[in-house]
């Protein structure tokens, strides 16, 4: 009775850490193919065929994290109804760039080549040719140190502090590293044909985003696809395929 009594207890906690092959899709009627579905909760990826279809693995409360650069991102809880079923249903909204007002002044003719040559237009500024130093980068929240950049002798930044108690900090490193590894594969998956890794490596075509991810994530890919040297590139396909296709077989048994 009490053996009972304890299955009974834990079944709902197994069944909710299971995780279950969900069919998706996405409905906007354009630009649904080559989208990006990253399950933050287990590090599961996908991506849409042409279709906006894609499959991906979750249990409930799991976050999937829709990215395009065509709609604004978004995030979607599994449900236990979306679990249940099988099947998700994802709506995006268009990514729509505003551009800035311009004023145009009174004195139009209606002569839209006159008009145009008689707009002023300023030449952005150059932080070399005024001589003073400038930021040139990707503006993005710097991660300063715990020692000597949110404590020193002096002082103690409060919000740096709490950042890094929170853990948003880290979090932050982790997303940052995350988006780079999502961008070469996309570039990956743009430089070699469809159906090459299938042919030439054996990977299911369903498992090639998964299978890029693993090969940036365990070698040097990054440095090797920037620096041009595809021959090295290939290597790592090549040693890492036998590793991904020997952890399928596994998975399969």
């Amino acid at each position: 009775m009490g053996l009972l009594f304890w299955v009974l207890f834990l079944l709902p906690t197994l069944l909710l850490g299971q995780q279950k092959r969900l069919y998706g899709k996405i409905e906007n009627d354009k630009d649904v193919e080559g989208i990006h579905i990253l399950n933050t909760s287990s590090r599961y990826n996908s991506v849409t065929n042409q279709q906006g279809e894609f499959f991906i693995s979750a249990k409930p409360s799991d976050t999937l994290l829709v990215s395009s650069i065509t709609f604004v991102p978004e995030q979607v809880i599994v449900t236990q109804a979306i679990y249940d079923e099988g099947f998700i249903s994802i709506t995006l909204t268009d990514l729509v760039n505003e551009l800035d007002e311009v004023y145009l002044g009174p004195n139009l003719s209606g002569n839209l080549e006159r008009d145009l040559k008689n707009i002023e237009v300023e030449d952005p500024i150059n932080f070399d040719d005024v001589g003073i130093p400038g930021f040139k980068g990707k503006a993005e929240e710097k991660i300063p140190s715990l020692v000597g950049g949110v404590i020193t002798p002096l002082s103690v930044n409060i919000e740096g502090l709490y950042k890094y108690i929170s853990g948003y900090y880290k979090k932050l490193r982790l997303r940052r590293k995350w988006d780079a590894q999502n961008v070469l594969v996309s570039l990956l998956l743009y430089h070699y044909p469809q159906g090459y890794f299938s042919d030439a490596y054996q990977i299911p075509e369903d498992r090639t985003y998964d299978f890029l991810l693993y090969c940036v994530e365990t070698s040097d890919m990054q440095k090797y696809f920037d620096g041009g040297n595809h021959a090295l590139v290939m290597e790592i396909f090549e040693e890492r395929a036998t590793e991904y296709r020997k952890r399928m077989n596994e998975k399969k048994e």
